[in-house]
């Protein structure tokens, strides 16, 4: 039955919406990853399954790591389809984050099989085109904390990108990436100047491009004196 669900503080309501105006597979669509420092941004998008409920579905950042990893798997296996992009750090450089986090979530949807014939987006507007045809999308603001099938997507991308941060933690031990995931923490920051940016962090952004700007100076040869 395509009941309502409360799950979390995330209902149905919008998926309800879409099914009562005839669409029958409703996207969510959501990224991660996108105030980091360093790495991909990470993007996931989900077409859950009416008749098999996922208790416990909410943003990401307010599920606990354990229960994201639970649910995670739930979502694998319940829904009707799921996909997962990534978009490097130097596509965001090149891009910039905005442009970066909207590619993410359009690869994400592109692959979904079956396609998607409505999206619920997270915040971005996005311009999808499946089999020929403009899918509508409807843009949520804190979409994750309203939505279940958002909500759905940005577990699945923390998940994929928290287990991204921890192997590149073996590759760069120095920086501590297991533990802050790439965002701009104090440690981070302290680790950037010890040890200067790695080829996975983001040279657009602004800490990055300081300690850049400062590994460049302190490298150049003082000028003679005549």
């Amino acid at each position: 039955m395509r009941g309502s669900q409360v799950a979390g503080g995330c209902t149905r309501r919008y998926e309800q919406m879409a099914w009562r105006r005839g669409f029958q597979r409703v996207a969510g669509t959501d990224e991660v990853g996108r105030g980091a420092l360093f790495g991909p941004v990470v993007a996931a998008a989900v077409i859950l399954d009416p008749d098999r409920r996922i208790p416990g579905l909410d943003d990401s950042k307010r599920v606990p790591p354990r229960r994201r990893l639970e649910l995670a798997d739930k979502i694998r296996e319940r829904s009707l389809a799921y996909a997962v992009a990534y978009v490097t750090p130097e596509r965001i450089d090149a891009w910039n984050i905005y442009q970066a986090s909207r590619q993410a979530m359009l690869a994400a949807l592109v692959q979904l099989h079956p396609a998607p014939d409505f999206v619920l987006s997270d915040a971005l507007p996005l311009d999808l085109i499946a089999a020929g045809a403009r899918v509508p999308c409807q843009t949520l603001i804190r979409g994750d904390a309203r939505s279940v099938s958002i909500a759905a997507a940005s577990i699945l991308a923390k998940v994929e990108r928290d287990a991204l941060m921890a192997e590149l933690d073996q590759l760069y031990p120095a920086y501590g990436l297991a533990r802050h995931k790439g965002y701009a923490t104090r440690e981070h920051l302290e680790k950037l100047r010890q040890h200067g940016p790695t080829l996975l962090h983001r040279r657009s952004f602004a800490p990055v491009r300081a300690c850049l700007e400062w590994v460049y100076a302190a490298a150049q040869e003082p000028l003679p004196f005549f």
